[in-house]
């Protein structure tokens, strides 16, 4: 039976074997045509830390830059590292996408890591760290404080912090502690003032203090001190009658990748529980050490934790610069971005007499497209369930949840909604990295309420975004979709970038139905009208929409192919573009984070261009848009193009159809690559370039001001109206 998607561009399954032969047209492509994910996602973090070395950006925003660098690569040892490193140990390691074996990699890794840590705490100590010194925020050492101001922070210390530190010995009676992952410690030796031995002690910093302590007294210039280091000059009060003959920070980083046998696990909630637990636990992957460790403490760590000389990294300045984030408390709206409201999308305001908008009434008249966090999530998303809770038309209301933050006015409609004895359906995704437990206390509390709580196929993520709502008019069942780019979590709604797209279209609410269906039962089997719906069709349906600009090519047509995604990997995809730039086929690509199509293809890759932004706001909307000869085919969704997206995750991409829709689509799509807008530019050897002034030396467009602008504007012209 034919994709009805792609039935009007005669491309179903009729065409299926000669779809399929296209895998034999790959001998005319390179063998080297990729990128290695890994160094590519390292690429991506070296974009974070140059905008922290951006002058022109606001101080603390350049400081926060510096912690999300930090947070970014923790994450990128304790997964990527870590499996790479797990799949060697247990004789599964495969070649990597470049072929390459993953030993080899790990060695490229660790020198490219090492030389961006190495980085990072230069532009710290050298740029960062003095600017915000200029601007009246010092971040001080111990020996450049009077004696008063060391006496004031001696009382916080035997108040706030004292009482809580645990000092651990080590020696015939005291084995080696647990090392936590990602704790900040001091390595401390000692003697025994009576008995002249040395000893070793590890102390903890306390992660629930403030990082970077108030210096009493500061008035115009603020001054803050390490807690570390407050801590290291008290570390007398913590060995009475012993001598503290030196002292070292280091911190270690720990596989925390999640597995879990579904297939072996009755119960999944028990069995991720139990991972979680496990998770605190797991092997060893990185130590990093301050540069003036001496070689007897290092030794010992070394010994200890099972570490090997590569997983070594001796750096310069504080460890841990995710303490960073800590400044954000800091009262100094003049270092950082001016402040953005967003504004109601436009079919949301309120009517002339200010009365509250009617979300379903509006939806009625027209699909509405919300670009976040420009436009609001609280008076769009968060308003539609919260009418659906309080509706008493609404009979059903059906939801995944993949993210969502602790105090979620999302959870809480659909709580309200279950309470008023309506049907509601979360499907949550458990299993969201790093979010398990907050999303296992959630799931508990839906199910106290009555909620219908489901978790998804076994074997897949539910990674897609949306929220189904039947509602009974004039004796029928209407249903309104939302479908969207980014997770129903109002907290990042606010810095990231997504769109989402709510419908009345009934073909949208039949599509919609049965993949709930289908999520809440077994499997998913069959196609979709207005959806491309991974596993099964996903992947499938972008290459026929990609073969079929190809073939428009091949034609003399028109043919222009517009993909915004996070990640670019899955090599079909990349070959699908290959071969449609070959002939002839203007390839364009947004990405944020990995990509491994490369620019650098003789005849290959010629009309491809690639293009990365980041800024203020994370860019996470994933657009799919094609010439079509003149009748653009616009998707947007939840899937980016890698393996995990396109083959063990459910994903769902929407066919945007309102013309003015798809025309706000292309037209930011096209400012993004546009020559005159900030962006970084991707070269041979996969080599970012970041391009941010003219030839004349002025600035190049801020995409996301200019957004953010042209979107008020379009509020403005309304109310003048």
């Amino acid at each position: 039976m034919m994709d009805p998607s792609l039935a009007d561009a005669g491309l179903g399954d009729a065409e299926d074997d000669d779809f399929d032969a296209l895998a034999f047209e790959d001998a005319q492509l390179p063998d080297h045509r990729y990128l290695d994910r890994e160094l590519s996602w390292l690429a991506f973090n070296q974009r974070v830390l140059e905008l922290a070395e951006d002058p022109s950006l606001p101080e603390l925003e350049r400081a926060n830059f510096l912690a999300i660098f930090a947070s970014n690569l923790d994450e990128f040892f304790m997964v990527r590292v870590a499996g790479l490193k797990r799949r060697i140990l247990t004789g599964l390691a495969v070649p990597t996408n470049v072929g390459r074996a993953p030993s080899d990699v790990l060695s490229d890794i660790s020198r490219e890591a090492y030389a961006l840590q190495l980085r990072h705490s230069e532009v710290w100590t050298n740029d960062v760290r003095p600017a915000l010194a200029d601007a009246g925020i010092e971040i001080s050492e111990w020996t450049d404080l009077t004696a008063a101001e060391r006496d004031a922070l001696g009382e916080y210390f035997q108040a706030q912090v004292f009482p809580v530190l645990m000092p651990l010995a080590v020696d015939p009676a005291h084995p080696f502690p647990y090392i936590s992952g990602l704790s900040l410690n001091l390595a401390i030796r000692i003697r025994n003032a009576r008995t002249g031995r040395q000893e070793f002690a590890r102390l903890k910093v306390p992660p629930m203090l403030p990082r970077f302590v108030e210096v009493p007294g500061s008035s115009e210039i603020k001054r803050f001190l390490r807690l570390e280091e407050l801590i290291a000059n008290h570390l007398g009060d913590l060995f009475p009658g012993m001598e503290v003959l030196d002292h070292h920070a280091f911190r270690l980083t720990r596989n925390e990748d999640v597995e879990i046998e579904e297939d072996e696990s009755e119960n999944l909630i028990q069995a991720l529980e139990a991972e979680l637990l496990r998770r605190r636990f797991g092997p060893p992957i990185r130590l990093e050490i301050t540069d003036d460790m001496d070689e007897l403490t290092l030794d010992l760590l070394v010994k200890e934790l099972d570490i090997t000389d590569q997983e070594v990294y001796r750096l310069p300045g504080p460890l841990d610069l995710r303490g960073l984030f800590d400044l954000g408390r800091i009262e100094r709206p003049d270092l950082r971005y001016p402040p953005h409201l967003p504004t109601t999308a436009l079919a949301f305001q309120p009517g002339d007499n200010n009365e509250r908008s009617d979300v379903f009434s509006s939806i009625r008249k027209r699909d509405v497209l919300v670009h976040h966090p420009y436009e609001s999530f609280a008076t769009s998303v968060q308003a539609f369930l919260e009418q659906a809770a309080r509706d008493p038309h609404v009979l059903a209301i059906k939801q995944t949840l993949y993210r969502t933050s602790g105090d979620s006015p999302v959870v809480q409609a659909l709580i309200d909604a279950a309470e008023a004895g309506k049907q509601v359906l979360a499907l949550v995704e458990v299993k969201a990295r790093f979010d398990e437990a907050n999303n296992i206390v959630w799931a508990r509390k839906l199910e106290k309420a009555g909620v219908h709580v489901v978790y998804g196929l076994v074997g897949l993520k539910t990674h897609c975004k949306l929220a189904l709502v039947i509602r009974e008019e004039d004796g029928m069942l209407r249903h309104y979709s939302h479908i969207g780019t980014g997770n129903y979590n109002p907290k990042t709604s606010r810095i990231y970038e997504d769109f989402g797209l709510f419908t009345a279209d009934p073909q949208v609410g039949k599509d919609l139905t049965r993949l709930f269906n289908e999520l809440s039962g077994y499997a998913i089997e069959k196609k979709f009208k207005r959806l491309l719906v991974a596993p099964l069709h996903l992947r499938k349906g972008l290459l026929r929409l990609i073969e079929r600009e190809r073939q428009n090519a091949l034609e003399g047509k028109p043919a222009h192919i517009r993909i915004k995604v996070n990640s670019m990997v899955d090599e079909q995809i990349i070959d699908g573009l290959y071969r449609a730039s070959a002939d002839g086929v203007k390839v364009d690509v947004w990405v944020r984070g990995i990509c491994s199509l490369r620019t650098d293809l003789p005849g290959i890759s010629d009309n491809i261009t690639v293009r990365s932004i980041l800024g203020r706001y994370l860019e996470h909307s994933r657009i799919f848009a094609f010439h079509n000869d003149g009748d653009p085919q616009v998707h947007i969704g939840s899937a980016d193009m890698m393996h995990r997206n396109l083959d063990r995750r459910v994903e769902a991409l929407v066919r945007v159809v309102d013309p003015a829709h798809i025309e706000e689509l292309i037209a930011l799509f096209d400012r993004a690559m546009d020559d005159g807008t900030n962006s970084w530019h991707l070269g041979a050897e996969g080599v970012w370039v970041r391009h941010t002034v003219d030839a004349e030396g002025k600035p190049l467009i801020d995409l996301q001001d200019r957004t953010m602008s042209q979107i008020r504007r379009r509020r403005r012209s309304r109310s003048v109206r």
